[in-house]
């Protein structure tokens, strides 16, 4: 075999073309009347609802915060310009300190605000699997095939009805920063007989 190597060179293997991909998926198993989701443990008979929806990001919500931040920083630093051209009268270089400081402040919270906004804007729309218990438990999980998390909701129901049923799949986690995400109206219960009212917080 001839070497390819320059002479003192030990001969190395060719990196692969495509990286070894990083595993990022979770066991959801049902037996012995309980819902394993990873390491998580939900018994059958506390789930009060199984179901499936669109995760979008609150871009809408991120872009009014962004507009609305970038009104206040420059509004609070043109002020601070102005009230610094009134103390330059006094002692100028006291003025232009404290400009200085001002639009070093102003242009830091805007670039942390476009970041902000960036994360927001660049978070994909996932299809989830949730899973609520009758306590504040609650369990999401993803996958590439939307059609698997459907076929999931009626395997978890049918374990439910009846607990003897054993499975097991692979699914996705979901790794996602909650606050960049719209889950849905919270509904609170007024009363109770006759509820037709939703207060969304």
């Amino acid at each position: 075999m001839e070497r390819t190597e320059p002479p003192g060179h030990y001969d190395i293997p060719p990196p692969p073309l495509v990286p070894p991909q990083a595993l990022h998926g979770i066991d959801l198993r049902v037996g012995k009347h309980l819902l394993w989701v990873g390491g998580g443990a939900y018994p059958l008979a506390n789930i009060t609802r199984v179901y499936t929806f669109m995760l979008t990001p609150r871009r809408k919500d991120a872009t009014v915060l962004f507009l609305k931040r970038v009104a206040i920083i420059l509004s609070v630093a043109f002020t601070m310009t102005i009230l610094g051209g009134l103390t330059s009268l006094a002692s100028e270089s006291m003025a232009g300190g404290i400009l200085t400081f001002v639009w070093l402040g102003a242009i830091a919270a805007l670039v942390f605000s476009l970041v902000e906004l960036v994360a927001v804007l660049s978070s994909p729309t996932l299809y989830v699997l949730a899973v609520e218990t009758s306590g504040p438990s609650i369990a999401m999980v993803t996958s590439s095939d939307p059609h698997q998390l459907d076929q999931l909701v009626g395997n978890i129901v049918h374990a439910i009805e009846h607990p003897e049923t054993e499975f097991h799949v692979r699914v996705d986690r979901l790794t996602v920063n909650p606050r960049n995400y719209y889950f849905g109206d919270n509904v609170n219960m007024y009363g109770g007989t006759g509820n037709v009212g939703m207060a969304n917080r």
